[in-house]
């Protein structure tokens, strides 16, 4: 994998500066260690840093298609390189590496901007048609690689991560305020927003193209919507065809010059790709897994059970809180946005552990997606199936009464209820997104400061009511392209921070458009969820883990939080410094952490918002370094 970079400026006559794209470069060099690259043209300079996967000597970047009318730096893996390189020379192409990248080039003058639809992979790139003086920036299908840009008066800048565009010069990192309610509602910002104000993301499926004569432009190339009908299909028949293109889909993700692992948590998932790959391979795979002292983060077992079932060579490393919260701020400088989900950290160490033994990875990602594998999934069908009956059979001044019932009932009772059809409306925002955020709505007024007058929930809404299907149906499309976007973000930074490369099989796009057009009765049937993916892995994994409950990957804030590590909420939460940013109402934050510390609510993944918020301030606004940002609190918890 690599990190990518560039400037172009919109007055033709500047000349861009090699010392600031080499700053912009060198900040990405955990993304490409293996070799350093950059381009300049006059008003046009491209930027790489380099991983080295396939064709480890002859591809350096940026490239040019040969006479010079094209440029290229590129971040990613286009899987069917194998097949398009034959086509092209075919056509009498000649080609001078191994790399895809040079494919992207020749099938770029082939195709014209149409070229990106032919790629079957993970990418982010950005191309310098020389002849037509245009950029093109461009993310692959479902945001596997991240992208970013950023529009001034005098350039636009690019880069595989936010830290590049900042260190262009050319940009001042100031906080974008009105995302924050959207921050604390599900902890991520969809859509092409990010949490510096102007800059923002390519994305996914998207094609935008920049020139003098034309201006700014975008396409979108794919979406994640049914395209065919499987409904006359019988189950047996589905089973056989997804166990092919699993197959297929994990075959072509192990194309590499260098060795290739695979993150095992001992779940459906990753056991599954663990035993196809061990069918691909002549030696046995090398499998790395991660785990917390606690027993409730802790599910080594089912990775070691994993392990010997498919005969791997299993490698693992146990996570103390002290080194989850010490390597804390130093990965939020990494993802560039405050860390969404606490499994990020944990993701960091076990990366570590895999860069020692092997260069790339695959992993599960995007099966919970696809194949409905998340609780939401299930509570919200219930709640809406149930829900319609209830307000059939129940009128709406009773239906009131019940809820304001509900209210008043101790806190586990009433939080057990409330996330119910007796508490909820059957309509979407109330069933799906409302009921499964962090915090809710009412919340994020009492908690900002200045909540502004924007609905958190704007751009799922806005996705969720332009899906088809019934409520799975769009419940999945969308979080194909608001939650699971954030999840890969997670997946490549926190892998990229370790410099390797993770490769996601289940997001291979035709692999996913074949089963969003699949029945919902195939993926979800009761409480059974991933109803199809278990039954044609079936053969290839034990039952324990089969059968076994899903459990996520569990990071025991709450219990962190009571303990020794409440400095780490009283210094990024509650302090003066933190509340006098005047984003957070001191009353309503109070409140939040008395509750959490005495046991009456369970509020960690809030406060871990929170400090993650503040973590990212003093990093990206105050300018304080990451390294030492948690030394006062292991200091203090040393004198103690």
């Amino acid at each position: 994998m690599c990190g990518i970079a560039g400037v172009i400026y919109f007055d033709a006559k500047k000349a861009v500066d090699t010392e600031r794209l080499e700053r912009m470069r060198d900040v990405l060099w955990h993304r490409g260690p293996d070799a350093p690259g950059i381009w300049i043209d006059g008003a046009v300079g491209f930027a790489h840093r380099r991983l080295a996967i396939v064709d480890i000597a002859g591809g350096a970047q940026p490239m040019s298609n040969g006479d010079g009318t094209a440029w290229i730096t590129y971040n990613g893996e286009v899987y069917n390189h194998p097949e398009l390189k034959a086509a092209l020379e075919a056509k009498g192409y000649a080609y001078r590496t191994r790399c895809d990248t040079e494919t992207i080039l020749h099938i770029y003058r082939d195709a014209g901007e149409d070229f990106v639809e032919r790629l079957r992979g993970m990418f982010a790139f950005a191309l310098w048609d020389q002849t037509e003086q245009k950029l093109i920036l461009t993310r692959d299908r479902l945001g596997i690689k991240p992208l970013y840009y950023a529009i001034t008066n005098e350039a636009l800048i690019f880069g595989s991560e936010i830290k590049a565009i900042l260190a262009s010069g050319l940009v001042r990192p100031e906080l974008n305020q009105a995302i924050i309610p959207e921050y604390l509602a599900t902890g991520f910002v969809s859509g092409a927003e990010t949490f510096f104000r102007g800059v923002r993301k390519v994305l996914p499926g998207r094609v935008m193209s920049w020139s003098r004569r034309e201006g700014l432009r975008e396409r979108r190339y794919w979406q994640p919507v049914p395209k065919q009908d499987h409904s006359r299909t019988t189950f047996k028949e589905q089973v056989v065809e997804l166990r092919d293109r699993l197959k297929s889909a994990v075959r072509s993700h192990l194309m590499s010059d260098v060795p290739v692992g695979l993150f095992l948590s001992g779940g459906i998932d990753s056991t599954g790709l663990g035993a196809l790959m061990a069918s691909m391979v002549t030696r046995p795979i090398k499998t790395f897994s991660v785990g917390f002292p606690e027993r409730e983060g802790n599910e080594l077992g089912y990775a070691r059970l994993a392990a010997r079932s498919i005969k791997s060579d299993h490698h693992e490393v146990i996570v103390t809180p002290e080194q989850f919260f010490q390597a804390l701020p130093r990965l939020i400088w990494h993802e560039d946005e405050p860390i969404a989900f606490s499994s990020s950290v944990p993701l960091y160490f076990v990366s570590e552990l895999a860069r020692n033994h092997v260069k790339v990875v695959l992993t599960g990602e995007g099966a919970d997606e696809l194949f409905c594998g998340y609780n939401r999934y299930r509570v919200t069908a219930w709640n809406q199936r149930l829900g319609e009956a209830y307000g059939r059979v129940f009128p709406r001044f009773a239906r009131e009464k019940i809820s304001s019932a509900i209210e008043a009932l101790p806190w586990p009772a009433r939080r057990y209820l409330s996330r119910t059809f007796l508490a909820l409306s059957t309509d979407p925002r109330s069933n799906f997104f409302e009921n499964f955020s962090v915090f809710g709505e009412q919340r994020i007024r009492e908690t900002l400061m200045d909540p502004l007058d924007r609905d958190p929930f704007a751009e799922p809404m806005r996705i969720f009511e332009e899906a088809t299907g019934g409520i799975l149906g769009r419940m999945t499309q969308t979080d194909l392209q608001t939650y699971l976007v954030e999840l890969l973000m997670k997946q490549d930074q926190m892998s990229m921070a370790a410099s390797i490369e993770s490769r996601v099989p289940f997001l291979d796009h035709e692999l996913v458009e074949y089963v969003i057009a699949l029945p919902p009765s195939s993926k979800l049937r009761g409480w059974q969820t991933k109803v199809l993916l278990r039954e044609a892995l079936r053969e290839s994994i034990p039952p324990e883990i089969l059968n076994r409950r899903k459990m996520g990957f569990p990071v025991p804030l709450g219990t962190w939080f009571r303990g020794p590590f409440a400095t780490i909420v009283h210094e990024f939460v509650s302090s003066d410094r933190a509340l006098d940013r005047k984003l957070l109402n001191p009353a309503a934050v109070d409140r939040l952490v008395a509750e959490h510390q005495g046991n009456r609510g369970q509020h960690g993944t809030r406060l871990w918002l929170l400090a993650n918020l503040e973590i990212w301030q003093r990093i990206f606004l105050d300018g304080e370094d990451a390294e030492s940002i948690m030394n006062p609190i292991f200091q203090q918890a040393k004198v103690a």
